[in-house]
């Protein structure tokens, strides 16, 4: 009997030792690190797949059987600042030859899709129809496209390269235009943000500052960040080219669009950026017929001067003006020591929250179509904030968030050889997607900043 007990009581304590998060000490980050190099050098090639139908170019899937055999747009982009690393650490040189190929088919595949109105999906499949057929039937100006990852991933492949863009010249065009589709159509004449066309395919899919909410309403920092970053990408892929006036242009547009994002994103009350509202009634002289008759009309005193609405909503997005280097040095360190440090809010065992569990809105529950970005850990969130705190030199901080990541996902591969679409924030539970690779390859960025290695970063 009390043989059985100690058993229980054994099994017990085992079980709840599986459903925390490791202690964060010496010996298990240096275990899980292992863990992570050993299985991931294993399964790199599993992001490669070969031309075919649709894709006329080879490509880097994402993973996981719901993204089997898929181009999609910023997953093969930070897909390949992770698979970079892997060839840096692990690849011979004709390793990396092999790999190029797949790098800039992601690229390649993307632009054949492009036209001259700028317009390029979102994800391809292998039977996907031909562009014509795509648009039959759709205003492409009325829905999102590609984000704005494009050039960034050409660049970070040139830069890869020593600067070799010849291999993108003779679709240069076609990338100018998908960047000036952006500017041209979905650009905010007030405020000069950027907006997204619909809630549909943003990428963090039901983050509440444009989920549901009426089309061309969200100012999103997420978006925005992006666009600046794509920006200076642009200004570099231009030089490469020797294209010396539109690197100019270029330039131009990313200083005013940083200039914008922090006139508008940032709030001074709380210490953070937000996305905006841009849903707001238009200012407008009273008609003729009003003004003769003398009524009275309403507002016409002192019509508003602002031109959007800061969204107080704590999404952990604000974080990428970091990331791209918008932030000023104050701005960072009040974002820092405000946020990045709040355990009641973003800061959680697992990394970031994704949402803040102080919004009504938090809900950490499984979900596809829309992915659930409403709480739960994604790994491509903890390597971006991560790398926002290296720019700004918080290394501490920046330690941090990668030994929770090793544990987070060392400890998936221990348990279920495998890893997991995103995780739950107090206990690093998988919650979807068995298989699923793509940017969570990026721990093997953060673990080799953490060993003092040569590291890829992104563009």
């Amino acid at each position: 009997m009390i043989r059985s007990l100690a058993i229980l009581l054994g099994l017990c304590f085992l079980n709840l030792a599986y459903c925390q998060m490791p202690e964060r000490n010496t010996a298990n980050i240096e275990k899980y690190k292992q863990i992570c190099r050993d299985n991931i050098y294993s399964e790199m090639k599993g992001m490669y797949r070969e031309a075919g139908g649709a894709l006329k170019f080879p490509f880097l899937a994402p993973g996981s059987n719901q993204y089997l055999d898929m181009l999609w747009d910023w997953d093969s982009w930070l897909s390949d600042v992770a698979l970079r690393q892997i060839l840096l650490e692990n690849g011979t040189e004709k390793d990396r030859k092999q790999a190029l190929k797949y790098e800039q088919g992601c690229v390649l595949n993307s632009l054949s899709y492009g036209g001259m109105d700028g317009w390029i999906p979102i994800w391809i499949e292998r039977s996907a129809p031909s562009r014509n057929e795509m648009l039959q039937g759709v205003n492409a100006y009325k829905h999102n496209m590609h984000k704005p990852t494009l050039a960034q991933h050409a660049a970070f492949i040139v830069q890869n390269m020593d600067g070799d863009a010849e291999w993108l010249r003779d679709d240069f065009y076609t990338l100018q235009a998908f960047v000036d589709r952006y500017l041209n159509f979905q650009r905010h004449k007030a405020t000069g943000l950027m907006y997204w066309e619909t809630d549909e395919a943003i990428g963090v899919d039901n983050d509440p500052s444009t989920f549901y909410r009426p089309d061309e309403s969200s100012g999103s920092v997420f978006l925005n960040a992006l666009m600046y970053k794509e920006l200076k990408a642009m200004v570099y892929l231009a030089e490469c080219l020797n294209l010396g006036e539109i690197a100019g242009y270029y330039e131009k547009e990313a200083n005013v669009l940083s200039d914008r994002i922090r006139e508008h994103c940032w709030d001074p009350r709380d210490g953070f950026y937000y996305s905006v509202d841009l849903n707001l009634k238009p200012v407008v002289k009273p008609d003729d017929a009003d003004a003769k008759a003398g009524k009275l009309i309403f507002h016409v005193g002192q019509p508003r001067t602002y031109d959007c609405l800061i969204q107080r909503l704590s999404i952990w997005s604000g974080f990428m003006a970091m990331w791209a280097g918008i932030a000023t040095p104050d701005q960072a360190e009040q974002m820092v020591e405000k946020h990045f440090h709040d355990t009641t809010s973003y800061n959680a065992p697992a990394g970031i929250r994704t949402l803040s569990p102080l919004e009504k809105m938090y809900d950490t529950r499984a979900s596809g179509n829309p992915s659930s970005w409403l709480g739960p850990i994604w790994i491509n969130v903890n390597y971006l904030v991560f790398r926002g705190l290296v720019e700004y030199g918080y290394d501490e901080e920046a330690k941090e968030l990668a030994e929770k990541t090793i544990l987070l996902l060392g400890r998936d591969f221990e348990r279920f050889g495998a890893l997991h679409e995103y995780y739950l924030p107090d206990n690093g539970e998988p919650v979807l997607n068995k298989g699923f690779q793509n940017w969570n390859f990026l721990v093997l960025n953060m673990a080799a900043w953490l060993d003092g290695k040569d590291i890829i970063k992104e563009f």
